[in-house]
């Protein structure tokens, strides 16, 4: 018996669920009982985290400073003054690019001073007319993939200026135009930092794993402390946040240049400089400037969140129009978020999938036709702009700027949607969502809070045993015994269920929609082309259209999780069924299997390893969308961590807080890549 338990794994598992029901049943709630929730040790680390923060803020290293308005010399903290003088540099940047696409005067007054800026009325930045911003995306779409890339851009951005959008348009674009280069020069420097030395690759890798699930909020609130708020403190929120996929990609497409690529740059007599310059970062360039394309929609998935510390654009307008229940005007806004996101997924992806021929021997104007375009495009906005001038003589001239929410708009449309969809169906949705919550959520959610902490931890180190041994059970172990610690165990259960009800379901919904799929070339293509396009969405606009149908509920937080989460599920299990050798097709046909035979046997033992990447990813997708959740109501740690944004001293909470996440998706990470390393070895995929 015991030999056997030791050879059959699911033997292990079922004996450890059976002491898992048995400790539950025998262990009573009770405060007292560390066996049922152990004591909150570390609930004081917030406060000593707080302190540490003040004490670098205001008062560790005091420097001399001049101050020009008492002309005098005062101490202040070093780290006050650098936080202030790098967050003072990208506000000037973001405002540099946002005067010139929409014209003003802060940049010459930060130049010339409010002085003689009043002085000289003339002395103002005008605004680039919405005509020559489009036709130069158009034309940029063209010169990176052709005619349909540049009708499309073309068309985008025409639809944000007819909508009356373009001036948070702008605005948001010109926040993404700083924070992305700066993310993707950050991400470059790590990468090939980490790709040089070993130990740094050891030390980036638990903090980028950490990075990647730390929730969106969690990087708001110390951002808020040291930088205060604005435009500058959410573009530095957004380039922490987006800097890790760049790292990534550019560690990994390095390692993946071949060994006889570097050696022939040797002997060609570079020195290291010449090496990375000249051969290895060109020829790993594809990754790169995929990393450069994770970057950018990073970027957009923080345009809402970091409205809340103050970023101007359209996800400040989002927020304010979910919040006095306009969903129409929600939805036109949602649209433009989601076109400038596919707009510069599908430019950046050009660039990367772009080849150069370096030997071509073109002319001076074949050289430089793309610039000639532009020129010509600036010329005949400029004159449209005079035009309208004319034409538009009272009101506003809409071939030059049109103002903010006086363009065409579907709001009316939209609204009466909605009212038709709740007139209409306001009791069938009533009823799924009251039997959806009593029935399946509250019930989960009860057992979850149920389970004992002396249960929980040997269930989960338990499968982190059974699966990869002791040093995973204590990696499980630690990161759990770390929230156990806090006082919050019982919140961070509720973000469990909720992560393991919609894992399921986008796992199910993946594996079985996806296989369907894999088994044709055009239906293949669909679904991936669906996981490209639904993927460059900001996660926020997930949770527009399931508020307009189930109002402030769990069932909508449910609902946008897995539309959300089942986005990576279904890519992977395309990917991992096309990835399946052809000879094992054949094999299984020349056995006699059927399909459902094939199926089972085959091409599900040998993509589990591809499939399992997906399920990583859909609990990271998830545990994001949890948490943003939190803004239309759920009582876990998204909560929490939302709440401390408004809280005088909050980087405690938010930092402690956004761990206790991060180590909910790392001990799920742990056993799974620990499985699909050992599937990928036992299939010989190594």
């Amino acid at each position: 018996m015991i030999e056997a338990l030791k050879q059959k794994k699911y033997l292990q598992f079922i004996l450890l669920l059976i002491i898992f029901v048995v400790l539950c049943m025998v262990i009573a709630p009770s405060d007292s009982n560390y066996l049922w929730r152990l004591p909150p040790l570390i609930k004081d680390l917030p406060l000593a985290i707080n302190d540490s923060v003040d004490f670098a803020m205001f008062e560790w290293m005091p420097i001399e400073v001049y101050d020009p308005e008492i002309e005098e010399f005062e101490q202040k903290p070093l780290l006050k003054e650098v936080t202030r003088v790098s967050s003072g540099f990208i506000l000037f940047m973001i405002e540099l690019i946002r005067e010139i696409l929409l014209g003003g005067v802060k940049t010459i007054v930060a130049f010339m001073g409010w002085d003689w800026a009043t002085d000289n009325q003339w002395a103002r930045w005008p605004a680039l007319p919405w005509t020559i911003v489009a036709g130069g995306a158009a034309i940029l779409g063209y010169a990176l993939n052709g005619f349909r890339l540049a009708l499309f851009v073309g068309l985008a951005f025409t639809y944000i200026a007819v909508f009356g959008q373009w001036e948070p348009s702008m605005q948001t674009l010109s926040f993404v135009l700083i924070a992305a280069p700066v993310s993707v020069f950050l991400g470059l420097v790590l990468g090939v930092w980490a790709f040089r030395s070993r130990l740094v690759e050891s030390i980036l890798n638990p903090l980028l794993n950490m990075a990647q699930i730390v929730p969106h909020f969690s990087y708001l609130i110390p951002v808020m402390v040291f930088f205060g708020i604005g435009d500058h403190a959410g573009a530095i929120a957004t380039i922490i946040f987006a800097t890790p996929p760049m790292v990534r990609l550019t560690l990994l497409g390095l390692k993946k240049v071949p060994p006889e690529v570097g050696e022939a740059g040797l002997m060609g007599g570079c020195n290291n400089w010449q090496l990375l310059t000249k051969v290895l970062i060109p020829t790993a360039r594809r990754d790169i400037l995929i990393g450069v394309n994770q970057v950018i929609m990073q970027c957009l998935a923080m345009v809402v969140i970091a409205s809340l510390i103050g970023a101007k654009g359209l996800g400040n307008d989002l927020l304010i129009a979910l919040n006095r229940l306009r969903i129409g005007l929600a939805l036109e806004i949602g649209v433009c978020i989601v076109l400038i996101a596919i707009v510069l997924d599908r430019l950046s992806l050009a660039w990367a999938n772009k080849q150069t021929d370096y030997f071509a021997d073109l002319s001076f104007k074949q050289r430089h036709k793309y610039s000639l375009m532009f020129g010509a495009v600036f010329v005949g906005g400029v004159i449209l702009a005079g035009i309208g001038s004319l034409i538009f003589k009272e009101g506003f001239n809409y071939l030059y700027l049109i103002p903010h929410n006086k363009g065409i708009t579907t709001e009316n449309f939209w609204q009466a949607g909605v009212d038709w969809i709740w007139d209409t169906f306001f009791y069938s949705l009533k009823s799924f969502n009251e039997w959806l919550i009593v029935e399946v959520l509250l019930p989960v959610k009860n057992a979850y809070l149920s389970m004992p902490v002396a249960a929980t931890f040997v269930l989960t180190m338990g499968i982190g045993y059974i699966v990869g041994g002791i040093r995973s059970a204590l990696i499980i172990g630690g990161l759990l015994l770390f929230i156990a610690l806090t006082e919050w165990w019982d919140r961070a259960l509720i973000t469990s269920y909720l992560v393991t009800v919609s894992v399921m379901i986008s796992m199910t919904l993946g594996i079985v929609v996806g296989t369907l799929c894999a088994q044709h070339p055009k239906s293949s293509r669909f679904i991936l082309t669906y996981c490209d396009t639904f993927q460059t969405f900001p996660s926020f606009i997930y949770l527009i259209p399931v508020m307009m149908l189930f109002g402030v509920t769990d069932t909508s937080v449910l609902i946008a999780i897995v539309v959300y989460a089942t986005i990576p599920a279904l890519r992977y299990t395309v990917e991992g069924l096309h990835a399946v050798p052809e000879s094992l097709h054949e094999a299984g046909s020349m056995s006699g299997v059927n399909r459902l035979q094939r199926w089972l046997s085959i091409e599900l033992p040998v993509s589990f390893p591809h499939m399992a990447l997906g399920v990583n990813q859909t609990v990271v997708f998830a545990l994001s969308m949890v948490i943003i959740g939190a803004m239309i109501g759920t009582d876990d740690l998204g909560q929490l961590i939302l709440g401390a944004l408004s809280e005088k001293n909050g980087v405690g909470n938010g930092l402690v807080l956004g761990l206790c996440v991060a180590f909910i998706g790392l001990a799920i990470d742990q056993v799974i890549r620990t499985w699909a390393n050992q599937r990928k070895e036992a299939l010989g995929l190594e």
